[in-house]
């Protein structure tokens, strides 16, 4: 009998709790929306090294395999997905069952052009959803705008750079390195600074004095204060991560008659994911958009993927796991 590899999560707690395990059956479709998707790469995001330590707001049920977005072919297809077949090539978020597997089911999964790796798939269904969702859906962002995007060189930050970019907005990006900074001007922004600087939101004060029409917000917890300031009247801030608790001043907010969004792609409902995902595909066939991946590592490495997302600094795109590498 055939057998295939799935990582599992049997306690919560630190990367090293993350196993590959050896399984015979393959899943079964429980709904006609589903698919079976032989997975060919799948992203990995802060959320999940989250998820498996215990402290995220929903937490699965033990045991549980990792992952919330991937690519891949379609190996079954349920009767009522009626625009996919057997064979097809394509990305998928939210699944059933983890993306760090062989074998993932999905019922939210969308057709992937042939110019798109299965790399660069495999970050759609998280950061690109979750960037679109942030700018559009919550900030209501106009072509015309600024846009200010913190942490701007990392797999959300360059989702949003691109998809801003593309919709006309004028971007302005923060980042800590030096070839952070020239990837997050590659990838649409007019202008960009370092974000380790102690005074680095007095360098934007100076170059945007009106302030920003949206900001988003990747570490709350480090940034919102001075967030408050460099919002435009009327602006919006809209809150994407945060890794801690952060005292403001609601003054500020008052005499710019700004406000704070939290956004959360989990919280999307089926419309909105149809929207979405339309929408980044048009872009994607459009080569409006590309994703930047900036490190693979095989299935049988995820613990340390894991620990590469926590600690790693200066992140530049996206980082996956390829099953063709082991």
């Amino acid at each position: 009998m055939k057998t295939w590899r799935a990582a599992v999560v049997r306690t919560f707690g630190d990367p090293e709790r993350i196993q590959i395990e050896n399984q015979t059956n393959l899943p079964q479709l429980t709904s006609p929306n589903q698919a079976l998707i032989r997975v060919k790469c799948a992203g990995v995001n802060p959320v999940d090294t989250y998820i498996r330590s215990g402290h995220y707001s929903v937490l699965p049920h033990l045991p549980y395999t990792p992952g919330r977005e991937g690519s891949g072919i379609v190996e079954q297809v349920g009767e009522k997905a009626k625009n996919f077949q057997v064979g097809d090539r394509v990305w998928f978020t939210d699944p059933l069952i983890g993306s760090c597997a062989d074998y993932s089911i999905a019922d939210k999964f969308y057709k992937l052009n042939d110019e798109t790796s299965f790399a660069e798939g495999a970050t759609l269904g998280i950061k690109y959803m979750t960037a679109y969702r942030a700018l559009f859906l919550k900030a209501d962002a106009q072509a015309g705008q600024t846009v200010l995007i913190h942490g701007a060189s990392g797999g959300v930050g360059l989702a949003a750079c691109q998809l801003a970019f593309a919709s006309s907005l004028r971007v302005i990006g923060t980042a800590s390195t030096v070839d952070g900074r020239q990837l997050v001007k590659e990838n649409g922004a007019e202008f960009v600074v370092d974000h380790s600087k102690d005074d680095y939101w007095e360098e934007l004060k100076e170059a945007y004095p009106s302030g920003f029409d949206v900001i988003l917000e990747m570490l709350a917890n480090a940034n919102l204060e001075h967030d408050f300031e460099l919002v435009a009247n009327n602006g919006c801030i809209i809150v994407i991560g945060s890794r801690g608790t952060v005292e403001v001043n609601p003054r500020l907010l008052m005499v710019k008659e700004a406000c704070v969004r939290g956004t959360l792609l989990a919280k999307s409902n089926a419309n909105e994911y149809d929207l979405m995902s339309a929408q980044i595909g048009r872009l994607l066939n459009e080569s409006a958009i590309r994703p930047v991946i900036s490190k693979r590592f095989p299935l049988r490495q995820l613990s340390v993927a894991h620990r590469y997302i926590i600690h790693h600094t200066g992140s530049q795109g996206s980082v996956v796991i390829d099953m063709d590498l082991g």
